[in-house]
């Protein structure tokens, strides 16, 4: 892959209590905050050695099972799509966080070790007081985001957004990310909605070894990406909607990261918006898709504004502001529509 020279931009003396969160979140582009996290005592085991990192991580263990990957050597940890996209390349299946550490360390010297990633867990359901020593003070920012662990040796997650705003804190080992604006989707050739390796629809191309015939627009999205390259300590503020591949690179890699939404729980998921307009917009004629898109230029893409200036108050319905009592009304109508 062609070297990509743009660096994410970095912030230094942030604080897990004390960092500019509403300067991030106006800035809404990605940052690298260096050393954050360092003082956490999570993050001194780590630089201690992986065995202290485990050890550490199985005095909050509480027995429960976790999610966890398990591939091949052969796949050389890249979590993807098998060879002819019949299915993934690895094994999803629940199993003890204690266990698949042991297992970690049992192969951390391997040249090719089997891919071993436990994802997205959520801390306090299994590390339970883990918190208390490693933790950043959302509360004064009015905010309870969730927190969750990320745990394996050299994995490679494809190129994905996610519709929350991330804190991603690089606790253990080394982490690059290659990140691109939203817009670039178009030249990231994302695969299917469902099913995806991780959750999310994730990019087609491989960064490592790009078909350029194949993906030709993927040059595009190369001049906008930069890079993070993350040590242990450092965190990343990743804006809503940011594509980014992440690569653990070291034998053994921990990520804590926290994911919020400032808008109100009652609102609904912008995805099942998309999926709604792909079962009643999308394979209607041109014409039709061109009218419906200017609708949806003047009612949502446009000033909140415009389409209720000439309504009065009283009558503006489901084009007032959104509150708790509107959403769940919306919601009724909907799915009494869909279940016709």
């Amino acid at each position: 892959m062609a070297e990509i020279t743009r660096k994410v931009r970095e912030l230094e003396g942030a604080r897990p209590d004390d960092f500019p969160l509403a300067e991030l979140m106006a800035g809404a582009e990605p940052v690298i905050l260096r050393g954050m996290v360092r003082d956490w005592e999570l993050v001194q085991e780590g630089l201690r050695s992986a065995g202290c990192a485990v050890a550490y991580l199985k005095s909050f263990y509480n027995g429960r099972t976790v999610g966890t990957y398990f591939g091949s050597p052969q796949i050389a940890g890249r979590l993807f799509y098998n060879e002819d996209m019949t299915g993934l390349n690895f094994d999803a299946r629940r199993a003890r966080l204690d266990l698949v550490l042991d297992e970690i360390l049992e192969h951390l010297e391997d040249e090719q070790p089997p891919t071993l990633y436990i994802a997205a867990t959520t801390i306090d359901a299994c590390l339970p007081g883990m918190r208390a020593k490693n933790d950043v003070a959302f509360a004064a920012y009015g905010l309870d985001p969730l927190a969750s662990i990320w745990i394996g040796n050299r994995t490679l997650v494809s190129c994905h957004q996610d519709a929350p705003t991330n804190l991603a804190c690089c606790v253990a080992g080394r982490r690059r990310f290659t990140i691109f604006p939203p817009e670039q989707v178009f030249n990231l050739y994302p695969g299917p909605l469902d099913p995806t390796p991780g959750g999310q629809v994730v990019s087609m191309i491989d960064f490592a070894n790009p078909d350029f015939e194949r993906y030709p627009r993927f040059r595009e999205a190369l001049a906008a990406a930069q890079v993070a390259e993350l040590e242990p300590g450092d965190a990343l503020f990743l804006p809503s909607l940011w594509w980014h591949q992440v690569e653990g690179l070291s034998p053994f890699n921990i990520l804590i990261n926290y994911w919020w939404n400032v808008s109100p729980k009652f609102m609904g998921s912008p995805m099942h918006v998309l999926y709604h307009a792909i079962l009643s917009l999308r394979d209607r004629p041109a014409s039709e898709r061109q009218a419906w898109k200017h609708l949806f230029d003047y009612y949502i893409f446009g000033p909140s504004s415009l389409p209720v200036e000439h309504i009065p108050e009283h009558a503006r319905g489901a084009l007032s502001p959104l509150d708790e009592v509107t959403a769940r009304q919306i919601r009724a109508m909907l799915l009494n529509s869909l279940n016709r």
